[in-house]
């Protein structure tokens, strides 16, 4: 498993792109985290003596890649946070999947999570438990009967993207889970966090970060994709 890179870091701010199959956090694997990661690039690259703090603002499933963000201090972690809470950010990902969907669309659904199994199902409105998720989708091309979709989360449910995708017929690539027919070389699951738009804790202006796409041969690009990663913060640089 590749290392995380680092695509932007301030005072306040540490933006990661994850690598499929690292945690986000500590779990039961004991596997490094990007998490813990971070804290001792951090240690390194600033010479920090004692423990770090990173502040979790939001996760990736283990087997997915792209943007993670961290604040560096609790007033950065809960800036970051409130801003994802109350839907003042933009997240963007890629996915490539089974079939072809059509051309795009917003698929609403509600979604009700078994922790146990950890796995979440589509439900009827109004069952207790259950949450309201919003997909935005676009494909962007087609390839051996594959779809390169552009997904865009407009609420932040667990396992949303993956479940809107099966939902549509057209499972990601590796997703076993949520009915793909095999898993990936990598034992990745198909799906890129391409960029983060988001209001900066304490800068004017929005940080924008994007993290090209891992190298599995099943992603290929096109005008839209990121072909390399980017960050950009109105002010001063990092």
């Amino acid at each position: 498993m590749s290392h995380p890179r680092v695509l932007w870091c301030d005072n306040h701010v540490l933006a990661l792109a994850k690598p499929a199959g690292m945690p986000s956090v500590p779990d039961a694997s004991e596997d490094l985290s990007a998490l813990d990661w971070g804290r001792e690039w951090v240690r390194r690259e600033y010479a920090k003596p004692g423990e770090v703090f990173l502040g979790v603002v939001h996760r990736l499933d283990r087997p997915v890649s792209g943007v993670l963000t961290f604040g560096r201090t609790s007033k950065g972690a809960a800036r970051l946070t409130a801003a994802l809470v109350e839907r003042r950010a933009a997240k963007t990902y890629l996915g490539v999947v089974e079939g072809d969907p059509g051309e795009g669309g917003e698929l609403q659904q509600h979604l009700l999570k078994d922790r146990g199994a950890n796995r979440v199902a589509v439900v009827p409105p109004g069952r207790e438990g259950s949450k309201e998720a919003r997909t935005r989708w676009r494909r962007l091309d087609v390839r051996g009967g594959r779809a390169l979709l552009q997904l865009e989360p407009l609420t932040g449910r667990s396992h949303q993207l993956r479940v809107a995708c099966a939902s549509l017929g057209t499972p990601l690539l590796g997703d076993l889970k949520y009915g793909a027919a095999a898993p990936l070389e990598d034992r990745s699951i198909a799906l890129h966090a391409a960029r983060l738009r988001v209001p900066h804790p304490t800068r004017p202006g929005p940080l924008e970060v994007e993290a090209a796409l891992p190298a599995g041969h099943w992603w290929w690009h096109t005008p839209e994709v990121p072909a390399a990663d980017a960050a950009s913060c109105e002010g001063d640089a990092p």
